[in-house]
């Protein structure tokens, strides 16, 4: 039976490495052993980065309405509780756009909240 060599396909392996490092500084971009490392550890930032997002915009989303509800006299917490209590099921994302985008509208989920307490 005739050897197979593995060089092909080595070589894409390591071509598709080094084209994933190509942005990066020095011989990380260049020596594939470094830029092996380099791959692998943006590759766990990555992963931490994409958990970190969601908390990070949830975050935003909660300071925003926060600072929305605050002009009626009501905190975060109490109302987010009254509208639990009035059975209104909307996320803290969409919220928080309405809180942006249509003050008016905000404003009748305020009173809403504010009755069910």
């Amino acid at each position: 039976m005739a050897r197979v060599k593995g060089a092909m396909m080595t070589r894409k392996r390591r071509n598709k490495t080094l084209k994933l490092a190509k942005s990066y500084w020095g011989s990380k971009s260049t020596h594939f052993k470094m830029a092996k490392q380099a791959v692998k550890k943006s590759g766990v930032y990555a992963y931490v980065g994409r958990r970190l997002k969601k908390r990070d915009f949830r975050q935003l989303w909660i300071s925003r309405i926060s600072a929305a509800v605050a002009p009626f006299g009501i905190n975060y917490s109490r109302f987010m509780y009254g509208l639990k209590k009035a059975g209104v099921e909307m996320n803290r994302k969409a919220l928080s756009e309405l809180a942006i985008t249509d003050a008016a509208a905000f404003a009748s989920l305020v009173e809403v909240a504010k009755k069910a307490l």
